[in-house]
């Protein structure tokens, strides 16, 4: 079903899955959940219906993290370092080779639950800052100024300009 897809550990980490095309859109979500190559899941649906609906021929799904868990509460406390650090490596490998792309940030408001996703979202803000990428974020930002997660959007909805070095601030608090 998707043509882009990459794991680990018996598929217990995902760090890509969607569909080529020469207009992608890259979401980078908190960490995924079901999706596999073969079937999606609601997060990744809805990520695709957004692409489709505005002009992308084509989605990768990255996370801040690359553990799989359909809750991330079930998530350890503590990072494992491969995981993180081979994640954060991917990411950077695919924009070696999609430079300028359009980047939805889609994690939610869950970013604070563990550390490390907080980390790894200031740790690609600094790899990425070469690569000439537009940040975007979907509809309304939260109330607490976090980019919402794509299980709750509204197809109506836009995208905007996401400020990372304003955000950068927003996770420091």
């Amino acid at each position: 079903m998707y043509d882009i897809y990459s794991n680990a550990r018996n598929d217990m980490w995902r760090f890509t899955l969607g569909r080529n095309g020469s207009r992608k859109l890259i979401t980078i979500g908190l960490n995924p959940s079901t999706a596999t190559q073969e079937s999606s899941d609601t997060t990744v649906a809805k990520v695709e219906g957004v692409a489709m609906r505005n002009d992308f021929d084509g989605f990768v799904m990255l996370n801040l993290y690359p553990v799989r868990a359909t809750n991330f509460n079930r998530l350890p406390h503590d990072v494992d370092d491969e995981a993180f650090s081979e994640n954060l490596n991917r990411i950077e490998e695919l924009f070696d080779t999609n430079p300028n792309s359009v980047v939805w940030a889609a994690w939610g408001e869950n970013i604070h639950a563990r550390i490390y996703f907080a980390n790894a979202a200031r740790e690609l803000f600094s790899r990425l800052q070469t690569y000439g990428i537009t940040w975007r974020h979907f509809g309304l930002l939260t109330n607490s100024g976090h980019p919402r997660h794509p299980s709750r959007l509204h197809y109506s909805w836009s995208f905007s300009d996401f400020d990372i070095h304003h955000y950068d601030q927003i996770l420091s608090t």
